[in-house]
């Protein structure tokens, strides 16, 4: 039985989609709908940058969210299996709901650029920050976190805990900073400020979580026919009104993506397939089931 993963925003790079297009025409159909959806040349921008650009989240998403859909016709143009299961990561989840059937691509494109924008402006209106936490366990951060609000009024928490060992916190910058500073005190081998400038996945999103429910509550959404494993709650989802519930808390709750990924095994997945660019969560996997395959898209390209 196997599952398709969908890498979110920290996956991109200049020349991304770029060899799928050299061998796939549906691939290539994929990026002329996003160029000619968006006015903009999206597919130019994911294959020669800048670099500059393509980080700016406004245009991150939807360029995450092409090369992965371009990624998935791609397979299902080659006969690959289909999947048992599907889910994604953050920003990832919208490519989940594209396979699954449960958002048409061209949507997907409007939802997650506004999606980017909102991100964007809340933001600039309450800043904050992340960081990673490596080697220490779930329960510590969640005690320091616990503690550090305790102690100052404003938020830290955990946004993503991606696999054992490897999580991320989000809030307020002096109340990340301190919680940062508490986890090395108590043995974590590294606790690093990423480089963005928001707080996703805390309540510092919960305005524009709120702007962007009124945007889903407009996007037609149809009954996945594959499983999504939503992020917020590491469990599928099955209608329409679930999944607009369940992305636009993902704005303002944690990733559970080791319950997700855990989840999916325990149904009896055996495979995961990384659809998108990069390889970051096979990666992830291999801290999560060793025993698991772990495939991504470049390994499908190879066989060309």
């Amino acid at each position: 039985m196997q599952a398709y993963l969908f890498p979110g925003q920290g996956s991109q790079h200049v020349g991304m989609g770029r060899d799928l297009c050299r061998v796939s025409s549906s691939a290539r159909a994929v990026f002329e709908q996003a160029d000619d959806v968006l006015g903009t040349a999206l597919s130019r921008l994911c294959f020669e940058g800048p670099e500059e650009d393509l980080d700016d989240t406004f245009n991150t998403q939807p360029a995450i969210l092409a090369v992965s859909v371009a990624a998935l016709r791609f397979l299902e143009e080659n006969g690959a299996e289909s999947p048992s299961y599907v889910a994604g990561h953050s920003l990832g989840e919208f490519g989940a709901l594209v396979a699954a059937g449960a958002l048409s691509f061209e949507d997907g494109l409007r939802v997650v650029r506004e999606r980017g924008r909102l991100m964007k402006q809340a933001g600039e209106e309450s800043p904050g920050g992340m960081a990673a936490i490596i080697a220490l366990d779930r329960e510590v951060i969640e005690d320091i976190c616990t503690t550090v609000r305790g102690q100052n009024s404003e938020y830290v928490g955990i946004a993503n805990d991606n696999c054992p060992g490897q999580l991320v916190i989000s809030g307020a910058v002096p109340a990340l900073e301190q919680a940062m500073q508490m986890a090395t005190e108590r043995g974590a081998k590294l606790a690093k400020r990423l480089p963005v400038s928001i707080a996703a996945h805390s309540p510092l999103m919960a305005e524009a979580s709120q702007e962007f429910s009124n945007l889903l509550d407009a996007t037609p959404f149809h009954s996945p026919t594959i499983p999504v494993v939503a992020n917020a709650t590491a469990s599928p989802l099955t209608d329409p009104d679930e999944i607009r519930q369940a992305v636009a808390k993902q704005l303002t709750s944690p990733v559970h993506w080791t319950d997700s990924m855990r989840w999916m095994i325990a149904q009896g997945a055996t495979r995961f397939v990384e659809v998108g660019p990069k390889d970051v969560l096979t990666g992830l996997m291999k801290r999560i089931d060793r025993s698991v395959e772990r495939l991504t898209t470049a390994d499908a390209l190879a066989q060309e």
